[in-house]
């Protein structure tokens, strides 16, 4: 097998498990919520702090990474993962919401450690394409949680779902262990202080200054924290909306989130094939932007069944599959020695604001906006951010 091929079946396999794993947390919010006495739209919380869990790895994650290599570090993300979920299904009540924060923490490697490995291998010529299947592991993930989440609550119950997810996550530690040898070898000599250095600002601090490296990297992160935002409310609160606001149950408002993240699936793959044969990234960026905030605007308008799942369906190929032509650029723009840290700086910006995206729209929501309102607010501020995007100056 090329190494292109190895290092992206790998990554693709720990990103598609990692997000089956994290997507699968709103999907069973209703129940999440009851366990712990709280309303329905409080999924919100273990939204943000596992965002704040993933800006944790991000901002100080960078000499574990370079310690371990991209493969271990993938696997004790996926451990987390297995440890937050287990705190999450015990009756805890807010003291469980801290679950959360692990499983953010471990979801936080796939970002850094797949652009780490997938640089040294991809052809220039495909660099985005690849990065961009990688990438579709996340709807991939998604849409399978959607499918199976659901029926098992329905056979199983809450606990034994959170079981069967743990051990998925454990299964797949096991199952990239071969990687380890042909895609950590590059690593440097170690940093033994890298347990330290996740409680120091230090670390945090050098990683944003990675961003100064390149003049299209503050713009492209801009741009990218806003497609975060959007697309955090969007899989926190949409099985919740069609669950409450449609009347629908716990199965179709999965089947909904299903399609949306099959379509964007496909809209990953589809949009790096694309925007590797047009150049310029950003511009393109701009215009998904304008494109996905119309999107999710028909969404909260759709009443009719068969207009939901169309509408659910363009938004999946539009707000959540930007992602693979971001990451692609940002690992192009950025000094080789600098990719996993340019990486990991523009996605905390991303991942911030992912953490008050849902925080914001829980609030519109109990302030009586209500779910429309909150979801067109969402989408004005991805407008604005298109928009920029579209007038700035090209940089090389």
């Amino acid at each position: 097998m090329p190494l292109w091929a190895s290092a992206l079946a790998g990554t693709l396999l720990v990103q598609t498990v990692c997000a089956f794993a994290s997507i699968a947390v709103p999907l069973m919010g209703p129940l999440l919520m009851a366990q712990a006495g709280l309303a329905p739209e409080k999924i919100g919380l273990v939204s943000a702090i596992s965002s704040a869990g993933i800006c944790w790895f991000l901002a100080c994650g960078g000499p574990m990474l370079n310690h371990h290599g991209p493969i271990r570090t993938l696997q004790l993300g996926m451990a987390c993962m297995a440890l937050g979920l287990f705190v999450l299904s015990q009756p805890l009540g807010l003291l469980g919401l801290l679950g959360a924060l692990a499983i953010g923490f471990g979801n936080g490697p796939n970002t850094p450690a797949g652009s780490q490995i997938l640089i040294r291998s991809a052809p220039p010529a495909h660099r985005t394409l690849i990065f961009s299947i990688k990438q579709a592991g996340v709807p991939l993930g998604g849409a399978l949680a959607g499918l199976a989440v659901p029926f098992l609550i329905l056979a199983c119950g809450l606990a034994a779902t959170l079981g069967v997810i743990v051990l998925v996550l454990l299964a797949c530690c096991l199952a990239v262990q071969p990687f380890r040898r042909t895609l950590d070898g590059a690593r440097g000599p170690g940093e033994p202080g890298w347990a330290r250095a996740l409680v120091q600002p230090a670390a945090m601090i050098r990683c944003v200054s990675s961003l100064r490296a390149h003049p299209s990297l503050p713009m492209l992160t801009a741009v990218g924290a806003s497609f975060s935002l959007m697309q955090a409310c969007l899989n926190a609160f949409t099985a919740t909306y069609v669950y409450t606001r449609h009347g629908a149950s716990l199965a179709e408002a999965g089947q909904v989130v299903a399609l949306m993240q099959g379509a964007s699936m496909l809209g990953r793959v589809v949009i790096g094939w694309v925007s590797d044969r047009m150049g310029r990234a950003l511009r393109h960026l701009g215009v998904q932007a304008i494109v996905s905030a119309a999107a999710v605007c028909l969404l909260v308008t759709a009443e009719a069944p068969w207009m939901l799942y169309g509408c659910a369906a363009v938004v999946g190929f539009t707000a959540i599959g930007w992602n693979g032509v971001h990451m692609a650029e940002l690992a192009r723009v950025a000094p080789t020695p600098l990719v996993s840290s340019v990486t990991s700086a523009s996605s905390l910006f991303g991942f911030a604001a992912s953490v008050c995206g849902p925080l914001v729209f829980m609030m519109l929501v109990s302030w009586g906006g209500g779910y429309e309102v909150a979801f067109c607010v969402m989408a004005a501020q991805l407008v604005g951010f298109g928009l920029v995007c579209l007038t700035a100056k090209p940089a090389a």
